[in-house]
Order: C-alpha cells, then structure tokens, then sequence
C-alpha cells in the first residue's frame, strides 16, 4: 500500500507507513514517517525486524535509503528501533535518541555497528538541523519511557507525537484523519490510561504544546489528529486524565496467588501448602 501523504511542498515531504507489520493480532499496528528536505531524510521511528523489509523498499520509491541522514527514536521500546542493526548495516544514518536510552540501543546491534554513529539528546531537547529546515526535539518524557521526544517539523506544522495520542486501530483506519475527538477517545482511552505515567506530567506536556503552530498530532500507532477544534479537544481531554500512577493503589502490588502454566499457557490456582 501506498504511504499517507502528511505535507508536500517542492522542497519538503512528510509521508506515514501505516501497515508494514500484518495484521493477525500478533503484532501491534505501527506507523513509520519518512521527512525529507532539500537533499537530507530522516526516518521517524523507523520499527520492528517485522516490517524492515517492506519500509525500506517503500522508502526507497521517495528517497535512497543509503543515504538517509538519521533515524530519530522517541524512546528505545521494540517497536521503534528493534530493527536497528540492519538500519545500521543498510544507510549510514546516525541514530539520534535520548540520552537515557544511548547506551542502551547498542544492544539491538551486532557489536560495533552503533560506533561514532549515535547523538544523545539531553533531556531539554533541541533543535536537530535537516536539510535547509530543522527538527525540534521536544520533551515527551514519562509519556511513557523515561527518555522521551516528540518531533515537531516547523514546515509541515505536524507534531509527531509518538505514544501519546494512540489509539488502537488497524493500518488501513490509521490512514483516515480524526476530526472528532470526542467519538474517537474510546479507541484512546484504555492505551493512555496505561501506558501514560500521570496527569501530572500530561498538564506539563499540553503547556508546552500549546505554544506550537499545529497543523495535526501524528501518533506512532493509529490515525492523526488533524484540525484546530479536534487538536484542542486532545488537548483538553489528556489534561483531565486520571491514568498510570494515579489509577494505582496497593491492589495492584500484591504477593501473587496463581500460578502461570509454562507451554500450556493457562494461569492455575495456587496449590495450598500444609
């Protein structure tokens, strides 16, 4: 399939992959984005081993993929940079990630690959030059790595957002745009009740975004949010929400009493002992 356009202009492209990994509940629908300006490209959270080949065949229509500049991670979870030893061996991008997580991406490769070819992003961010244009490196931590960036591209207006503003759907829905946010957070709510550590850290996250120019909220899995009224309805929903720590009581750190079943599968009631 085709990638979803997200912005063109003669100098500057965003483009989304939305279904490289198949669908048969194995594996949770991610999105990849290629954003190229002038003569340099970087890949967005560039995925799993699962869909490596197709994405780099889907980006090689659009740009040559030995000559990508970077491959920028929001945070170090597999379905972002487990693929990094081939990425690796395939471009001669630099891998650009948080601080936090720098010396821990070296462990999806074969010893060496990552040499030289890492920039640690402090925890404030920054501004990360591509092509006559920039990436701004904007502080997402805690929603839900600890090491953590959005991407902000300053043409396109589009807010990458990785797993903040999930939601679950397949790769074909992620290709539609959500104009109405209040019929769409049911496929939001259960994923950042979760996955989002507390409102606290949301409020911070909306005060800071607020501040920006957005054209659309582009998440790592699911469908953009893409308009004034929908993104200010995001806004407004995520800086209310109760979800991670908050939810959390003692209930939820108790000495288990049932037993997992190795190959079966099955979860057993403990045996009582005399």
């Amino acid at each position: 399939m085709t990638p979803v356009e997200l912005f063109r202009n003669k100098d500057h492209v965003c483009l989304m992959f939305t279904d490289m990994v198949e669908e048969a509940g194995v594996a949770v629908q991610s999105n990849q984005f290629l954003v190229v300006d002038h003569d340099q490209a970087a890949v967005l959270d560039p995925g799993g081993n699962l869909g490596f080949n197709e994405l780099l065949l889907g980006i090689g229509r659009h740009y040559p993929p030995q000559d990508l500049t970077y491959l920028i991670a929001s945070h170090a979870d597999p379905d972002i940079i487990a693929s990094l030893d081939r990425w690796m061996t395939a471009t001669k991008a630099q891998l650009v990630i948080s601080k936090v997580w720098e010396r821990f991406a070296p462990h999806f490769t074969k010893n060496g690959k990552t040499d030289g070819r890492v920039i640690g992003v402090p925890d404030a961010g920054g501004r990360l030059p591509l092509g006559d244009t920039e990436l701004w490196l904007l502080p997402a931590h805690f929603l839900h790595s600890e090491g953590n960036f959005h991407f902000y591209d300053p043409v396109s207006k589009i807010l990458f957002t990785g797993d903040l503003g999930v939601s679950i759907v397949s790769g074909e829905m992620a290709r539609t745009p959500v104009r109405d946010i209040a019929k769409h957070i049911p496929r939001m709510v259960g994923f950042h009740e979760r996955y989002m550590v507390s409102n606290k850290i949301l409020r911070l996250w909306v005060n800071m975004a607020r501040q920006l120019e957005i054209s659309m909220l582009v998440p790592q899995h699911g469908a953009p949010i893409v308009g004034t009224a929908a993104i200010n309805g995001f806004f407004d929903w995520i800086e209310k929400l109760q979800c991670g720590v908050d939810l959390f009581d003692q209930r939820g750190y108790m000495i288990p009493t049932s037993q997992v079943a190795g190959l079966t599968g099955r979860v057993l009631a403990s045996r009582k002992t005399v």
